[in-house]
């Protein structure tokens, strides 16, 4: 439904990555490489080739280092949102990134969680996503990917989707979902939000209480690299993507 290409993005990127000690014990998850590429490059990338413009991401843990990558990525104009002094969790994050850009509708991204494999020649799944959402029944449209298409995943079934696309928590059916790190939502959604801590999954919950979540199935891969043995896995699950292309 959305008609114009969205050009704005926040991306969650403040976590601290314990699962994936030791390695971010001497630098920040989102730069740890994956085939020779840094964990968000993935998702800046696929925003860029979505056509945002601009986009808040959130720093915490090594901070500098983070800052110091952002300011260097080619692709995207980056403005920092600090986190230095506390964490925000996701909602907290999102809500405080959400206040250096404008309002309008944007994409919501995860810097953790990527895909390949997309269709050459089609929109994106970020594309694909924005065109899905309609503001007027929808609070969120969230990509989600079948259990079947995630590599790293710790197997937690998240939604599932009805005929009309709305979302609900998982509770039975063949084709459980995997929340895929990306949402286009309003930037008003969160305007009474709190200004401290919170997790978005409220924001979820509140949505599906009013039929208001919605979800889109992305093509190709998902990948997580939650922990120092999934490294390997989704190195192997690139190249073989790669021996296709």
């Amino acid at each position: 439904m959305t008609l114009a290409p969205l050009t704005q993005a926040v991306v969650l990127a403040a976590g601290l990555g314990t699962r994936l000690r030791p390695i971010t014990d001497t630098m920040p998850k989102p730069l740890v490489p994956v085939a020779g590429k840094p964990m968000i490059d993935y998702g800046l990338d696929a925003l860029a080739d979505a056509g945002v413009t601009r986009a808040v991401v959130n720093v915490h843990h090594f901070a500098d280092r983070m800052e110091a990558h952002l300011a260097a990525y080619p692709h995207l104009d980056i403005i920092i949102s600090d986190e230095r002094a506390a964490l925000m969790n996701s909602g907290g994050g999102l809500k405080k990134g959400l206040a250096l850009l404008d309002p309008g509708i944007v994409y919501v991204m995860n810097a953790d969680l990527f895909w390949i494999g997309e269709k050459p020649g089609s929109l994106t799944n970020l594309q694909r996503l924005a065109g899905f959402f309609d503001p007027e029944q929808m609070d969120m449209a969230l990509l989600c990917v079948p259990l079947e298409q995630t590599t790293g995943h710790n197997g937690k079934k998240d939604f599932q989707l009805d005929a009309d696309g709305r979302l609900t928590r998982y509770a039975d059916g063949d084709r459980p979902l995997v929340y895929a790190g990306a949402i286009v939502m309003h930037s008003s959604l969160l305007d009474d939000a709190p200004d401290d801590a919170f997790n978005l999954n409220i924001y979820f919950d509140s949505a599906i209480a009013k039929g208001r979540l919605f979800g889109l199935v992305m093509d190709g891969e998902w990948i997580t690299v939650g922990t120092p043995e999934a490294l390997p896995e989704a190195e192997a699950v690139i190249a073989r993507y790669s021996e296709k292309v």
